[in-house]
């Protein structure tokens, strides 16, 4: 490549009566697929021999490019038609051109921006599907549990939901435009990614680790509700202030169906597990005793679903991809246990709170950047929510166990102090003998 590029200085001249062109400006091509791209040279001689062909691609890790020798016996009326051999390496894109040297001296092609995507699988409608199936019946097992007269008490009296909604929709806006820009400077994409995500509504993930770390699952139930409703509203007006900031396009177009999906998504089966718990108790109890057990299988599911089929975007990891992942949920967590801890919220509300603060729906976050960029920047920028999926629940899942631990020694000391109690009643009830 060296020796080329001093070629191209030394030698230096252009024959301007020589043409290279390729039939297009710009072509997308799918990720590990190779596509030919016809080029055309222009204003040949018929005689002319000697002609070498390179094809240069501006990023070697998007696309690699080669193209056949040149074959002076398909030169007609002084044209040549030729092929270029793409090769798509991975999501992004690259200006191809070539490089034409025709007697000892160098003609440039005009470039053709080669685009990368990536094509949608079964495995990604399948994987929604499944994750939209199980949530819907998890969703029916928290209408089973709920106790529907604390919701509404909760809802006349919503101390813990403002506390909710302030922190989901005040603070997180402004950490997820900080860390932005702190560790993306020079990348409004990646900016843009994790503000997308700081801007969502909580996920339906939050009612889980609410009920599996012991938080008030009525508060954490009605704060995902009206926090998902609330976006409807406060979403747009984070894109058209801070998010202009980041990403200058005025047609900006809310996703409004996509929001209303995911509040008729909660509402439905939370309305017929209220069905259940008030007309079938019994399967209501049942449903109750197997929620626990249900949702850590669904939490499982959901990450190793996840990395299985975005396993591509590991090759975007950075440091700053990471941390961006684990700051993001994380300081929401602790903020979301310092506001509720300075309200004086009850033990139970300030795990509900700061969880529901932390957990970010990830999918309307995928969402809205695949509505708002064009491939494959959508596609690129999405690792952003992704990492976030998979550093959220690791202090979670930490602290779950950490409960289950002092949960099982607690339950140990008391089977402990019951069998010494007993013993001891046994021991004083049985008669002495007498002695002789």
């Amino acid at each position: 490549m060296i020796i080329f590029l001093l070629g191209v200085l030394l030698l230096g001249v252009v024959n301007a009566d020589v043409r290279v062109f390729f039939n297009k400006t710009e072509i997308e091509v799918h990720m590990d697929n190779t596509v030919f791209i016809p080029f055309t040279i222009e204003n040949l001689s018929s005689d002319v021999r000697n002609v070498n062909i390179t094809a240069v691609s501006s990023n070697l890790n998007v696309v690699q490019v080669n193209v056949s020798n040149f074959d002076p016996f398909l030169i007609s009326n002084g044209i040549y038609k030729g092929i270029v051999n793409v090769s798509a390496i991975f999501l992004g894109n690259a200006e191809v051109y070539l490089s034409v040297f025709i007697e000892r001296k160098w003609v440039k092609s005009d470039v053709i921006n080669v685009i990368i995507i990536r094509r949608v699988r079964i495995i990604d409608h399948v994987f929604t599907g499944s994750i939209a199936l199980l949530v819907s019946i998890l969703y029916i097992n928290f209408g089973c549990a709920i106790d529907w007269d604390v919701c509404t008490k909760t809802i006349k009296r919503p101390i813990g939901p403002l506390i909710g909604c302030v922190c989901q929709f005040v603070l997180m806006p402004l950490i997820s435009y900080t860390l932005g820009l702190l560790l993306f400077p020079d990348s409004p994409e990646m900016q843009l990614g994790i503000f997308f995500t700081g801007i969502s509504p909580s996920g339906g993930a939050s009612n889980i680790w609410s009920m599996l770390l012991g938080g008030n699952l009525n508060l954490s139930v009605t704060m995902t509700t009206l926090c998902t409703i609330a976006a409807f509203g406060l979403m747009p007006m984070w894109i058209f202030t801070l998010g202009k900031h980041i990403f200058e396009r005025g047609n900006l177009t809310m996703p409004y169906d996509k929001v209303a999906t995911f509040a008729i998504g909660l509402i439905i089966p939370l309305a017929l597990g209220y069905i259940i718990q008030k007309k079938l108790p019994r399967l209501s109890r049942f449903m109750v005793r197997t929620m626990k057990p249900f949702s850590v299988i669904l939490i499982v599911f959901i990450i190793i679903f996840a990395i299985v089929t975005n396993v591509y975007l590991f090759k975007l990891f950075s440091w700053k991809i990471i941390l961006a992942g684990m700051g993001l949920p994380w300081l929401g967590f602790l903020i979301g246990i310092a506001i509720a801890f300075i309200c004086r919220q009850p033990n139970q509300d300030i795990r509900a709170i700061a969880i529901e603060t932390g957990i970010q729906n990830t999918g309307v976050a995928i969402f809205l950047l695949r509505f708002s960029l064009k491939q494959p920047a959508a596609d690129l920028t999405t690792v952003i929510p992704v990492s976030c999926a998979i550093m959220t629940p690791m202090p979670l899942a930490v602290l779950y166990i950490i409960k289950l631990v002092l949960d099982r020694r607690k339950s140990n000391i008391i089977n402990s102090r019951e069998k010494l109690q007993n013993h001891q009643a046994a021991t004083a009830s049985t008669p002495l003998p007498l002695e002789d």
